[in-house]
């Protein structure tokens, strides 16, 4: 049966943390380094969980059942670091080098060198795409625009706006959805 610590002394409370680190410490490593790959994340956590049960102690909250609250905690940090990286990469300015692996917009439409054709074609697409964007509301143009077209970064879009990077994400991927619908008519008359 795991025990309950209450809020005893500060002396008390620091022979607490060191005993409860001492029994669970390498059971929640293990734990950690099974969802962790880099060695020094998972380090991490494990600091990060023993502080945040020190600073629940020093805020004198009694935790129950401390074992299952420590990998409880565990699997949020793991959750959190995980969503974190997830988000830097996807908010990551494009280098040179992944710009020219990835297909931008402007590889899509006809070289306007090719011929008299081409440009014409080039030309329409132009006006539906500036028509289309137009029909946006104008919180999921900018985002558009400055995301798609500028190449800034959702960090940098969030920084200089005081959004969240989440709420400029939903207006761009409401203006996507708006765009495909809107020019999947003249995307098919061209393609045919």
């Amino acid at each position: 049966m795991e025990a309950t610590l209450t809020v005893p002394q500060s002396d008390e409370v620091g022979r607490r943390i060191a005993e409860t680190a001492q029994r669970e410490g390498s059971r929640l490593r293990s734990f950690i380094r099974r969802r962790v790959a880099d060695e020094a994340d998972a380090e991490d956590i494990l600091q990060e969980v023993f502080f945040e049960l020190a600073e629940t102690y020093r805020l004198l909250k009694p935790v129950e059942k401390v074992g299952a609250w420590l990998f409880r905690v565990a699997r949020n940090r793991i959750i959190d670091r995980s969503r974190k990286r997830r988000l830097e990469e996807e908010t990551q300015p494009r280098s040179a080098d992944s710009e020219s692996a990835e297909t931008s917009w402007e590889d899509l439409l006809p070289s306007p060198d090719v011929g008299p054709e081409a440009a014409y074609a080039r030309r329409i697409l132009l006006e539906e795409l500036g028509d289309a964007l137009d029909e946006l509301p104008s919180e999921q143009r900018e985002v558009f625009v400055a995301h798609e077209l500028e190449g800034r970064s959702f960090r940098e879009l969030a920084a200089e706006t005081g959004l969240s990077v989440n709420t400029l994400l939903s207006r761009k991927h409401y203006a996507v959805l708006h765009l495909r619908e809107r020019l999947q008519d003249i995307y098919e008359e061209f393609v045919k």
